[in-house]
């Protein structure tokens, strides 16, 4: 039976009411939660970008059952591995142990505003080859000297270690990056559109390349975008936030103000059918089958509309009993 997970997005919700979400989504019977981390948004007009850190620990303080999950972070860049390692460590202590560690190459968005240069993804997956196993060494509790081609550490050691083993999720969307994840990471995080081609380019080759490292299967975490509106003019004020998300350039681009320029130049229709959009739960539940049916260990709902206390209880309420459901029968 897949665990699911209320997405909580750190470009959409400012901290205190993202808080909110969260509680609420535990109480609504999601069983975790999965939070971004952006350092800027994909529109300046309807955003956020708190520090996800420190929301994490209030996170962790606010809530006493649901597992807490990056989806993602970026060890790469803005951030040294040691230092995700330690801030993974405090927010599992935090917990009671109720956290995992999920992992990507990035976003040019969040790193270039403080001078990174972004490069391509050759080099972004040899910097995470190392990076996960800074991570995973420290998290494992050793004294670490490591001499890469990226990072180095000298004698370090983190001091509030982690109460359980911190699983290490690594997020891929094409062959190389998810053998990669098989070969030294603990799960997959996978965005599904089309659940066959999922399998083919990204599920399959992270599972043989598990399978040929003599590593245990790893942890599935499905995940898709929607949107839930009942006619176009809610799903467009719905997207709001995200409407930057899907315009062409996105990943060159540093400043929010000109992707919400290009989004709003375009004809709304287009960004909106980038997205899954449900008029209804029982569409919403349609949006989210494929995802059950990939055999995924977690599905995460990434859902947007005009009331989203509402949604959350709406998708408790209706949602994830069908989706159970199904599971069950699988």
């Amino acid at each position: 039976m897949p665990e699911f997970a209320y997405f909580c997005g750190t470009e959409q919700f400012q901290p205190e009411l993202l808080l909110e979400h969260a509680v609420q989504a535990e109480a609504a019977g999601f069983d975790a939660l999965a939070v971004s981390d952006h350092f800027h948004p994909w529109v300046d007009d309807a955003s956020a970008a708190p520090f996800v850190w420190g929301w994490l620990g209030a996170a962790a303080v606010r809530t006493t059952r649901v597992r807490l999950a990056t989806q993602v972070t970026c060890p790469l860049f803005r951030y040294h591995p040691a230092l995700v390692a330690q801030a993974a460590a405090t927010t599992d202590r935090l917990s009671g142990g109720r956290f995992a560690l999920g992992v990507g190459s990035g976003e040019g968005i969040n790193e270039r505003p403080l001078g990174w240069e972004f490069p391509g993804h050759k080099e972004r997956r040899a910097r995470m080859a190392e990076a996960t196993t800074i991570m995973r060494r420290l998290l494992d509790g050793e004294k670490l000297d490591f001499t890469g081609e990226f990072y180095q550490t000298h004698k370090a050691r983190l001091y509030s270690p982690p109460l359980h083993r911190v699983p290490i999720w690594m997020s891929a969307g094409a062959p190389l990056a998810a053998k990669l994840a098989g070969r030294v990471a603990d799960g997959l995080i996978v965005s599904v559109k089309v659940p066959a081609e999922a399998r083919e380019q990204v599920i399959d080759p992270c599972l043989d390349a598990a399978r040929q490292a003599g590593r245990p299967k790893p942890t599935l975490v499905a995940q898709r975008w929607s949107i839930l509106a009942r006619d176009e003019d809610e799903a467009w004020q719905a997207l709001a936030a995200w409407r930057g998300l899907r315009v062409e350039g996105r990943l060159e681009e540093v400043d929010p103000a000109v992707l919400r320029e290009r989004a709003d130049a375009m004809d709304r229709r287009e960004i909106i059918g980038k997205y899954a959009w449900a008029r209804s739960t029982e569409e919403l539940v349609e949006v989210y089958r494929p995802l059950v049916e990939t055999g995924a260990d977690i599905v995460t709902i990434q859902v947007t509309s005009v009331d989203q206390s509402a949604t959350i209880r709406r998708v408790g309420e209706e949602v994830l009993p069908a989706l159970r459901r199904l599971a069950s029968r699988a």
